[in-house]
């Protein structure tokens, strides 16, 4: 069963190869027959070696012709290579039948380095797409039952073993293991990973064995959403490359009258013999086609496209490629952006005969009923130590939480709320706790029964790259860089302090977000914006290129941007930079290497310094050098 499918896609991405190679078999051996005398050999391989190498583009071209009502570059070589084949028979001069065989090989071989590009990152995605194994290992009712993968629900606890590919997207139950994430992340090394902890599809377990809870449906796995979004990459063509399409069709049109007229006027204005001038304007048609400009676009962005892929960088079409170049100012959202979006433990403070662990293990037996985040974050810290559940416990949203925990009353909270059930605070506390908060950091008080123990301070956590990556933005000439924030304005002023970024949006709703956007577009024109959640998206889809963090974005803030960084690296946005500024330079370089050989070519042709060999050599060679300049981002 595997070997058909084997040897249709071997089909699929090799033929333009194969019929270049073919072709040019077959135009060896005919030019080879022509040598030894052996014509009717001869008229057998050359032939064979037209069809071969020109049965593509003259279906394109007469599909293009017939269905679109279109001339197009394809079948003005067809034509050309058939009319040198005709006036070779017609002169009995057959080196010109071998002069339209190497302009169909060399446009063949032409039309497969073009491909090229595009094959790269089709087998990005079936690579992808073989990360992802068919059926998974279910726990139920105690024993594992293997299923397919389309048929996991969330909440099923799948088992993986020591070097097995992750099924689905979860979280870890139990067990300790390091995974290969290289294929999602582009991350090198591999990561540990333990309770708690999110996992990949298609990522690969190490040395320990996992049990692994589905939080989200299979089709909306991280691995799915990358797949999509490379074939979307792969179909969507950037304004640059539909203004060269529709320059295309013009200018077919004008070079096959132009043709006309060198094909019937000469020999009445000039006096030229009619196969000089057949052959002249046989030529033309080749040297005058925009086979290059055509090649000097879609090969470069397809492999700035794939380079970006294996850093982690998912364009989703060459148009934003283009633009991430442009770029001259950026606005971040903070949380989960710029901050890891995780609230953590930051300090303890104790008072009076209190230890910083009896204060983490009375908020802990409270907090351990609670799903607030603050919540998560002091029983996380207090998880080495040893305390008990709390009872009659009752959380007051936006104030605090109380309960009862070893027969005294447990209460944590915010200042106000916690002083409804103390005598006093302590003055030492309230001068650490403001500083603290002027740094942008929650603070929560601890007591039991009317005696304050001591205070907690929480904070998100800055991002390790984030100063970094700032700074490495400004290096680039980023003539604008702010932050966009529904969080208040001293803890916002405090992140921005601590990566380099000196202006600041604070306390803004979607909308806001939204009108800084457009504000920072009138007067810098391109604008990226960087964010994870659902409020960021308005500000996403208004802004020139919208980034959205892979791992910790939600799923409209992935679907509404333009780039994804696959493993939230946000150095990855200046690679990114780089990669669109890179291609842009490289296009320019190919539009005027085309332009120019165009140029050359068509002085030499109107001078009767060049005959047609040399009019395909230097065509199609340039065609050729322009495609491998393009491939030069796949390096």
């Amino acid at each position: 069963m595997l070997y058909p499918q084997r040897l249709g896609q071997f089909t699929r991405e090799h033929t333009d190869t194969v019929a270049a190679l073919l072709c040019g078999l077959l135009l060896f051996l005919g030019w080879f027959a022509l040598h030894l005398g052996a014509l009717g050999f001869a008229f057998l391989l050359l032939p064979a070696a037209y069809v071969i190498g020109g049965y593509e583009s003259a279906r394109e071209g007469l599909t293009t012709l017939f269905k679109e009502k279109e001339l197009d570059v394809d079948l003005l070589m067809i034509v050309a290579a058939i009319g040198a084949a005709s006036l070779g028979l017609w002169r009995r001069e057959y080196h010109l039948i071998i002069d339209g065989a190497i302009l169909i090989l060399i446009f063949a071989i032409s039309g497969a380095l073009e491909g090229y590009a595009m094959q790269r990152t089709e087998r990005s995605i079936r690579s992808l797409m073989s990360l992802t194994p068919d059926t998974a290992r279910i726990l139920r009712q105690g024993r594992e039952e293997e299923i397919p993968i389309s048929q996991l629900k969330v909440g099923d606890e799948i088992v993986v073993k020591p070097g097995e590919l992750i099924p689905t997207d979860g979280i870890i139950l139990s067990g300790y293991s390091t995974l290969n994430q290289a294929a999602i992340t582009g991350e090198s090394l591999p990561v540990e990973k333990t309770v708690g902890a999110e996992v990949f599809a298609g990522t690969l377990n190490g040395y320990g064995a996992l049990q692994i809870k589905v939080h989200k449906p299979a089709q909306s796995s991280l691995i799915q959403r990358v797949i999509r979004l490379v074939e979307q990459a792969q179909t969507e063509a950037p304004p640059s490359q539909e203004f060269i399409d529709r320059f295309e069709k013009g200018y077919a049109k004008v070079i096959v009258l132009a043709g006309i007229l060198l094909a019937t006027l000469p020999p009445f204005l000039w006096g030229w013999d009619w196969e000089t001038t057949i052959y002249r304007a046989l030529t033309f048609l080749v040297v005058a086609s925009p086979c290059a400009l055509m090649a000097a676009i879609m090969p470069t962005l397809l492999s700035g496209i794939a380079n970006g892929a294996r850093q982690g960088i998912l364009f989703k079409n060459g148009a934003q490629l283009e633009k991430i170049g442009k770029v001259r100012a950026i606005a971040f959202d903070k949380t989960g952006t710029l901050t890891t979006g995780q609230v953590q433990v930051f300090q303890v403070i104790s008072v009076n005969e209190y230890t910083k662990d009896n204060v983490l293990k009375t908020a802990a037996s409270v907090e351990s009923s609670s799903e607030h985040p603050i919540g998560k974050a002091i029983v996380q810290a207090a998880s080495d130590l040893n305390w008990v559940g709390a009872i009659q416990v009752q959380a007051i949203p936006g104030q605090g939480i109380i309960g009862i925990a070893q027969e005294q009353q447990v209460i944590v909270g915010n200042a106000v709320f916690v002083q409804q059930y103390v005598t006093n605070l302590p003055e030492k506390l309230r001068e650490i706790v403001q500083s603290w908060e002027q740094d942008g950091k929650t603070v929560v008080w601890v007591a039991r029964g009317a005696e304050v123990m001591g205070v907690i301070a929480i904070a998100d956590e800055v991002r390790s790259q984030a100063a970094a990556t700032i700074s490495r933005l400004k290096q680039l000439g980023i003539e604008q860089i702010v932050m966009l924030t529904g969080d208040n304005e001293e803890t916002a002023q405090s992140v921005a302090q601590a990566v380099g970024i000196d202006r600041v949006y604070a306390q803004l709703l979607p909308e806001d977000k939204l009108d800084v956007i457009r504000l920072l577009q009138q007067k810098y024109q391109t604008v990226a914006m960087v964010g994870d959640g659902i409020n960021d998206a308005p500000a996403l889809a208004q802004a020139s290129v919208g980034i959205a963090m892979g791992i910790s974005g939600s799923d409209v803030a992935l679907e509404t941007a333009d780039i994804v960084l696959m493993a939230d690296k946000l150095e990855k946005i200046a690679v990114a930079i780089y990669l669109g500024r890179r291609s842009q330079s490289i296009v320019k370089q190919n539009i005027f290497v085309a332009l120019s050989f165009i140029v050359l070519l068509l002085v030499g042709n109107f001078l009767g310094s060049i005959n047609l060999p040399i009019g395909v050599i230097g065509h199609e060679g340039s065609t050729v050098l322009v495609t491998l300049s393009g491939l030069r981002l796949l390096k």
